[in-house]
């Protein structure tokens, strides 16, 4: 079942809460709708770590664990989800999101210089990157959050029926046996 496959991948809630650096979090981690597997629960982690993965923002991981708390969802797939930006795949995903957020708010292309890690590049260039950077990330983030939601839903839904059908199929081979 699909539940079989995600337990495989994602830690346990045993070691979720016995990590000391989460104490703080207090009760709000033994609410067991946050470690369920179905598909109403894993489906929402899927919207929201896709979301957030696209955000270009420092610390995804506590704003993906926060809104799985908010909203209910299994907070281990929250989190690991959004390591889909990664430093490697970062500047990819970013590109993609500043070339939508350019053609939203039909912006011009700005002069591509070699990033430079001081205040007088950022000062300088950052103010023209940001808002269609912005603007594509959270367009592109509801895009694939919603595209992974009701995929999650649509294969969910198929994995259980496919199962269904199997053990009817063997439940009529054994009594025709």
């Amino acid at each position: 079942m699909a539940r079989n496959l995600l337990k495989r991948f994602i830690p346990t809630p045993a070691a979720i809460k016995s990590n000391p650096a989460l104490h703080f979090l207090g009760d709000l981690l033994h609410d067991p709708n946050i470690f369920h597997l179905n598909r109403h629960s894993v489906s929402v982690a899927m919207f929201w770590g896709l979301f957030v993965a696209l955000l270009p923002i420092p610390g995804q991981m506590p704003v993906a664990a926060a809104a799985a708390l908010m909203f209910r969802c299994n907070l281990p797939l929250t989190v690991a989800l959004t390591w889909i930006t990664n430093p490697f795949t970062m500047p990819f995903f970013f590109f993609i999101t500043y070339q939508t957020g350019r053609l939203i708010l039909q912006t011009d292309p700005i002069a591509l210089t070699t990033p430079e890690l001081s205040w007088d590049w950022l000062s300088n260039e950052f103010g023209h990157l940001w808002k269609p950077l912005l603007a594509g990330s959270v367009l592109t983030g509801l895009l694939f959050g919603g595209l992974g939601y009701f995929g999650m839903q649509l294969y969910w839904r198929w994995h259980v029926n496919h199962n269904w059908k199997k053990r009817q199929k063997t439940r009529a081979e054994k009594s025709n046996s």
